[in-house]
Order: structure tokens, then sequence, then C-alpha cells
């Protein structure tokens, strides 16, 4: 590992103007390239003290052993420099996208004497020209199958028009009237070159010059009398909008723009484009790539524009590019898409509207494209395994943790306090062993405290559970410990009782892992400790840098960024904090909810909502006699007892007064909340509160 400060240029050596810059390792290979409006000022960002860099920028300035630089005039070259850079030397610690897929494109050979039109993937040629990208190739077949009754154009191989051409006789297609057949000679080579341009033209979305002169040749035709030939061009205008419904108006006005969203996490982005052309969406496409520096959502957006525009021209780059955020700073940016596209591009945030509304979709998209590349990471068999055996090693285990325990505390401003306890086997997710524990054992916030707690209750059930036989009772489930119970449905039946009740926490896991640092991860220690259990590892996942902590350890494990048993790791902390927050946000719900009536046994929903719709408020309703409550439809004597029992247990001790005035304020209808009491304004620590 190399010292930063043995190859730091001296400060008056860095020009203070725009350039590119390259870092290289001991062995002169470029790890990574890039730009700067002042080379002086960004470069000494990269000359500080290690331990205030990011962990993974730290990691690259040690990599290397050299760095140098190339001044340039304008921010725009020093894009465009460090774009090709980057396609040149392949850095291992750039932003690198991938294609989740290789797309097809419609590509029709603009460069041949007779242009053929086929499906094209890979790298783009000279002369050619692509439409697209497309999801499938079928579905520019289908397309292609449509036009060709209006476009006749030539689909054949090389091969197979020089066939054609030596015997004399074209192909199937030629007879059914869906090519031309130039290669005997039907129509002429610039012919077949027009019908190549229109077919161009209605795939670019310029449709509408070709619908209305088949209109009016039909009606042309039909007026002479020339019924065949009106129901051809008939046939010819349906099978052009059938082509054209593939592919619904999206943005009006036959917009043309190109709308780029972005979905990360700490260590991944996925981009989704969508490529709207007239005002339809004629292609999607989307990448992925690793998080290998730190780096913003514009500065993705920015890396995303470099590799989807820098190797096209002209109307291959749109006049509007709709983005979610953009570079810092957008000008050069925005300068060097109008020098490739030769006029003014836009690049913008859609604020509102269909754009922003078309902006959403495609935000979906990338986000699922996100989540679906990360679950065949995960459900692949060969991945979790050397998953589980990354973890093993890391972690000097005996063995791979098959069973995985994780567990997170969630809370708003110290209330509602709640624990998550996630499963694992081999790598997947167990949810019918899912559980959710209250913190009973104290109020306030304190996350090290509560992570002790439910540690001991978890495994002071897995003791119990070892020694007895019995079945659980009531008490011992719900006073005891007061854990909520999470899906105990399919449970494997060696986890069941003799009854067929499933058992809770029968078996120990592996591991356990924490969502935290060092303090969490001690709590969970001096838990098992205190049970005398210690056979079983434990571990925390500080979610800010990724970096794995170990009990009586100072220093964190830092995996791999490529390693799969961090994202194995990610995966079970991920889901241990949606689980925790889930509950915590339904308890809080439900308390809000509450009211007096809840505690009337028998009554629900129903009665409890005629009650307050007959009486108004439930101040109105206290204050009402026993017969009075009766008149409510529903409402028996016996019932109306109870509730007026109840009612007067939970009356307040003081009315509500205005702070303001010092006047006692009465209950308004409108101002009831859903549990019936008086809605306060004000409430700051609710209204500022985060969810952890």
């Amino acid at each position: 590992m190399a010292d930063p400060s043995s190859y730091r240029p001296r400060p008056g050596q860095i020009p203070d103007s725009p350039g590119v810059y390259r870092f290289r390792d001991e062995h002169r290979r470029v790890i990574y390239v890039g730009k700067a409006k002042s080379l002086r000022q960004r470069l000494a960002n990269y000359f500080q003290d290690l331990a205030g860099l990011h962990p993974r920028t730290r990691t690259m300035v040690t990599t290397a052993a050299s760095v140098e630089w190339t001044v340039v005039s304008t921010e725009v070259e020093a894009l465009q420099l460090e774009y090709s850079w980057i396609k040149e030397f392949d850095p291992r610690f750039n932003v690198k996208y991938r294609d989740d897929k290789s797309y097809p494109y419609l590509a029709v050979t603009m460069n041949e004497e007779f242009p053929r039109v086929q499906v094209m993937r890979g790298h783009k040629k000279k002369g050619v020209r692509y439409f697209g990208p497309y999801g499938h190739a079928w579905a520019i077949r289908d397309t292609v199958d449509l036009l060709l009754r209006v476009f006749p154009v030539r689909t054949c191989s090389a091969g197979v028009f020089k066939n054609a051409a030596r015997t004399g006789r074209p192909c199937l297609l030629g007879y059914i009237g869906k090519c031309s057949a130039p290669c005997v000679e039907r129509v002429s080579a610039e012919e077949h070159r027009e019908l190549a341009e229109e077919f161009c033209d209605f795939v670019a979305g310029r449709t509408g010059t070709y619908l209305r002169r088949l209109e009016k040749q039909m009606m042309e035709a039909a007026e002479e009398m020339e019924y065949e030939r009106a129901a051809r061009l008939r046939d010819d205008i349906e099978a052009l909008k059938r082509a054209m419904e593939k592919n619904a108006v999206v943005l009006a006005d036959a917009t043309d723009a190109d709308l780029i969203a972005v979905a990360e996490d700490e260590l991944e982005a996925a981009v989704q484009i969508f490529h709207v052309r007239g005002g339809r969406v004629r292609g999607q496409r989307g990448w992925v790539t690793d998080k290998v520096e730190e780096i913003t959502t514009g500065a993705l957006v920015e890396h995303a524009l470099q590799q989807l525009y820098g190797e096209e021209k002209g109307d291959a780059v749109p006049k509007e590019v709709l983005v979610p955020a953009l570079p810092e700073p957008v000008e050069p940016v925005q300068e060097w898409l109008s020098e490739r596209r030769g006029s003014n591009v836009s690049l913008r945030i859609p604020q509102r509207g269909d754009k922003k509304a078309l902006m959403e979709t495609v935000q979906r998209n990338a986000l699922q494209a996100l989540a679906l590349h990360k679950t065949k990471r995960a459900s692949d068999l060969t991945t979790r395994s050397r998953a589980l055996e990354e973890i093993a090693e890391a972690l000097d285990l005996d063995s791979a943790p098959l069973r995985i325990e994780c567990y997170d505390i969630s809370h708003l401003q110290g209330d509602d306090v709640v624990a998550s306890m996630v499963v694992f086997e081999d790598g997947l997710q167990r949810k019918s062993e899912y559980r959710r524990f209250q913190i009973k054992g104290f109020e306030g916030q304190d996350d090290v405290r509560s992570m002790h707690e439910v540690i001991t209750r978890r495994f002071r059930r897995y003791l119990a559970e070892k020694e007895k036989t019995g079945e659980w009772t009531d008490g011992d489930a719900g006073a005891t410990d007061g854990a909520a119970e999470g899906l105990t449905n399919g449970l494997a039946d060696g986890l069941k009782d003799d009854d067929g009740r499933p058992k809770r926490f029968a078996y120990p896991p592996q591991l356990v892992v924490v969502d935290g640092g060092q303090p969490q991860v001690a709590a969970a220690k001096r838990a098992l400790d205190e049970l005398g259990i210690d056979d079983i590892a434990v571990c925390g996942l500080a979610k800010r840098l990724e970096e794995v902590w170990l009990p009586d350890e100072d220093d964190p494990v830092v995996l791999p960024r490529t390693s799969e048993g961090l994202y194995l790791l990610q995966r079970v902390r991920d889901e241990a904090h949606r689980f925790a927050i889930t509950y915590q946000r339904t308890k809080r719900a439900k308390r809000f909810r509450s009211s007096p009536l809840d505690d009337v046994p028998g009554l629900g929903d129903t009665r409890k909502q005629a009650l307050l719709k007959h009486f108004g408020s439930l101040k109105k309703l206290r204050s009402a006699t026993i017969d009075q409550i009766c008149e409510v439809p529903g409402i028996g004597r016996k019932t109306a007892e109870t509730i007026a029992v109840a009612l007067a247990q939970s009356a307040p001790a003081t009315p509500a007064v205005n702070t303001a005035t010092g006047e006692i304020m009465e209950e308004e209808p409108g101002t009831m909340g859903s549990s019936g009491e008086p809605v306060t304004m004000g409430a700051p620590d609710e209204r500022r509160g985060q969810e952890t």
C-alpha cells in the first residue's frame, strides 16, 4: 500500500486551470481518470489526511503510485478527454456502466447499394441507421413484418441476395409482395433507396405524411372504382396503424426526448433510459454499475450521459434530455451535448405534467432493475455458496453460517421502540421465522440497551426450548418477554410441538448480525456471555461505510466492494431494517387511532362510528345518559352501561384550554381526531421526528 505523500506533487507544480488527471499504480496502469475545473483544487482534495477520505477514495489513493494531468482550454474539452481516456484505459476505480443485457436495435444499412432492414446488436457501424433499442428482438420483427406491406425493403442476407440475382428468382417475400425484389431488378437501386428512406422516416416518428398520402390514394382508387387497389391500400393503412399502436403516445406535441432515471444504494446504481421520439416510447435500455468511488447522483447522471452519447451525433442526441439530478456544473455537459447534436440540447429536471409523470415511471423501472439485479445474485446457488464462504473466511468462522439472524432497533424520538429479527437460511429469506419485539425493559431512546434486551430475550427462549419438552404457555409467551409474534406459518415439521403448534426460537443461528457498530456488537456479545452461550458468532454492519465490526476488535473488517459476502450481509441488514420500521409505523398508527371506546368489549368499528355520528363528539357522548346512548341503533342497555363506565374511567382530568387566551375550548364536530378526542396542533417532537 503506497503512501500518497510519496508521490504528492508540489502545489506550485499543479496548474490552476481546467484539465484531466490520471492516477497510475506501481505497474503504470491507469486506475482512475477524472476531470476538474481547477486541477490544483481538485487534486489537493486527494492528498489530505487519509482519515478524512471516503473509504473507496482512500483505497484508490493508496493503490496509486503516481498522478499526472493534461491541461485543456475549456471544461467541455475536459469532459470529452475524460470520456476518451476512460474508454481507452478502462480504469478500475471509475464508474463503468454495464448493460444488463445486449439490447437489439432495428438497423437499416444505408451504407450498402441496396439497404437492408435487420436486427443488430453490439457496436454501431458507420453509415447504418439505428432505431431503438428494443427490449426483445421479436418486437422488432413484428414491427418490421407490418411495415413491409407498405415499405417493401430488402431484409435478406448478402448470400441470399446474390443467389437470387444469379438465378433470376426472388425469395418468398418477393413473391408475396413484402419485398420490392431489387435482386431481380423489379426496382432500381435509386427506387429501393427511396423506399428505405421512407421506411426510416416512418420509424423515426414522421408518420402523418405517409398515412395521409395512403388515405388520399385509397379515396382516389375508390372514386375510380379500382376497389381491389383501394382494399389493398386500406389494409396497408391498418398495418401502419397497428405498428404505431405498439408505441402509445406518452408526450404531446411529438416531443423528442430521452428520460434518464437512477436508482442506487451504497454499492451499486442502476440507470434506466426511455427513448421518446415523436411523443412515443421507441426504446428502453438499462445499465448497472458498481459504485467504486464516492459519487453523487448528478455525477452518476454525467457518466451515463457520456456513455449514452459519447459515440452519437446529429439526431441520435435528442433536443431534450430529462434527468433526476443535474451534473455539477451543468453548463459544460449541456454544451457538450449541443456540440454532438449540432443544435441546442435542453438538459433539465422535469417539474410537472406528463414529463414528470413519465419520469416517475422510468424511476420505477430503475428501482425494479436494481432489485432484480440483486435478486439474481442472491438466488444463484453458486453465488450464495460463495457469499457464505466469504463471510466465514472474513469472520474466521469454523464453517459457513447456514443460518443468519439479524436484529435492528426502530423508534421515533424514543417512542414506540421496537426491534426486529429476520432469518436467512442458506442465503435465502425465511420469512416464516421472522419475529418482532416490543422494548419494555425501560423507557426512552437507547439503542445499545435495547439490543441487549432483545438478544437476551431471544436466546433465553432458545435455552428454555432446549430444556423443556412441553409447550409454551400464553403467559410465558407474552408476559415474560412481551414479544409480538411474527409470521408463524410454514415452519418445518421439526420446528413443531406435539400438538402441531410452531415452536418459537427453536434453532440457534451460526451468526448473529446487528445493525450498528461497536456499541451494538458489544451489547449483543455481552447478552450472549451472560446466558453462557459461546458457540454463536456476532458481528455488526455499520451502514455509513459498510464496515463489519467484531466483538473486542478496535478495527473493522472491510470486505471488498465486489464481495458476494458483503452483498449478502447488506441484504440481511436491509431486510431487518425494513421489517423493524414497518412494525414501528404500524404501532404508531395504532396508537394515534386509539380511543376509550376501544376498551369496550364487543363494540366494533361500525357501532363506534354510529355512536360518534349520533352524538357528534366524544365529549357529548360522555355527558349522555344511558337511555340516550340506547337510542343509537344497535346499542342495547347492557352495552350502553359498559360504554358509560368506560368513558367515565377515561374522562380527562382537566378541560382543554387555549393557552393564548385562557378560554376553555369547546369541542366542535369537525375537530375530532380519529380517536374522537380533540386534535391538538403542534406536537413538535412528532413533526420533527425521524424514524430510526
